[in-house]
């Protein structure tokens, strides 16, 4: 199994706003005082068209689909949290927290995707769960390492446990669980997504092991990692904020690999650290600054990676 792929689905925003249903446990979203919602979407777009161009640049193939305007998806800029394509054709449908994220789901998106030569074989739909108050939300919870069969889960009120060692049984994925934290005014509170704190490349993987407050959760999550031979690139919490554990790796032309993240995730990096991130891919950085404030979620949330066969 690849762990990377040269194809990403990103969804064009046209209502982009702060979306008040995930910001109960997103404590990365801010209120953008001051901007209307007109500008606020018309600087998202912007940020948006700018990163699929450079995307496209370097050979990264980009579907994009314009979201539309009814039914209200403040959220659909992030469609990793509700799809996830695999290389045997499976396309898997996931549980959403908030209930107006749960609109973003589309059929007509498999169509485009389908036209455009990829094979979808089954449809494994897990969305069922929300009727329980159940959520899995997609590649944001799910840390897929592909290549050697484990699925890294921070658990949270967006990541049920139960429901994730069934997506493993049914995806033949071995589960790697833990919880996540953040400080919030003074607490720690669960990281809502694993992707904010963690990426996993081919050969590295980046993470703010400070999140994982259990000891023996941490050397669990570490040495799983480590005994992939995967170069562990250690982050800081200051740094998880600015969105730098939320990046992914992709390829360009000729298979050339890139990791990509946010202007804000490049800036909060060290030498040391962009260094160990440069022995092994080019970094492709764009600003994201409005995304970021009123989403919660940076680079890698707006790329559903495309691994599914073609034709």
């Amino acid at each position: 199994m690849k762990q990377t792929t040269n194809s990403i689905l990103m969804i064009r925003p046209v209502a982009f706003r702060m979306n008040e249903q995930t910001a109960v446990n997103n404590y990365y979203q801010k209120v953008l005082d001051g901007l209307s919602p007109e500008t606020v979407n018309a600087k998202a777009q912007a940020e948006f068209d700018n990163f699929v161009t450079k995307l496209r640049k370097v050979g990264v193939n980009v579907t994009v689909v314009e979201d539309t305007l009814e039914p209200n998806t403040p959220d659909s800029i992030f469609p990793n949290n509700w799809i996830s394509f695999h290389e045997n054709g499976d396309v898997v449908l996931y549980p959403m927290f908030a209930e107006n994220r749960r609109d973003e789901r589309r059929e007509d998106i498999l169509d485009i995707l389908e036209d455009e030569g990829f094979v979808i074989n089954q449809i494994i739909d897990y969305t069922s769960a929300e009727e329980d108050g159940i959520f899995l939300e997609g590649t944001g919870s799910l840390l897929l390492d592909r290549e050697n069969g484990k699925a890294y889960c921070a658990l949270s009120p967006r990541a049920d446990e139960e429901l994730m060692i069934e997506f493993c049984e049914d995806l033949e994925f071995t589960p790697v669980l833990f919880e996540a934290f953040q400080n919030v005014n003074g607490e720690r509170k669960l990281i809502y997504h694993t992707n904010v704190m963690m990426c996993l490349g081919d050969t590295f993987a980046v993470i703010c092991a400070d999140c994982i407050d259990d000891k023996k959760e941490r050397k669990m999550v570490l040495d799983s990692l480590r005994g992939d031979d995967k170069e562990v690139i250690l982050i800081t919490e200051e740094q998880v904020n600015n969105f730098a554990g939320n990046m992914l790796e992709v390829k360009g032309k000729d298979d050339k690999r890139y990791v990509v993240m946010s202007e804000s995730a490049y800036k909060s990096l060290t030498k040391k650290q962009i260094g160990q991130l440069e022995a092994h891919v080019e970094i492709i950085h764009s600003s994201l600054d409005t995304i970021e404030a009123c989403g919660g979620g940076s680079a890698r949330c707006m790329m559903a990676e495309i691994f599914l066969p073609k034709d």
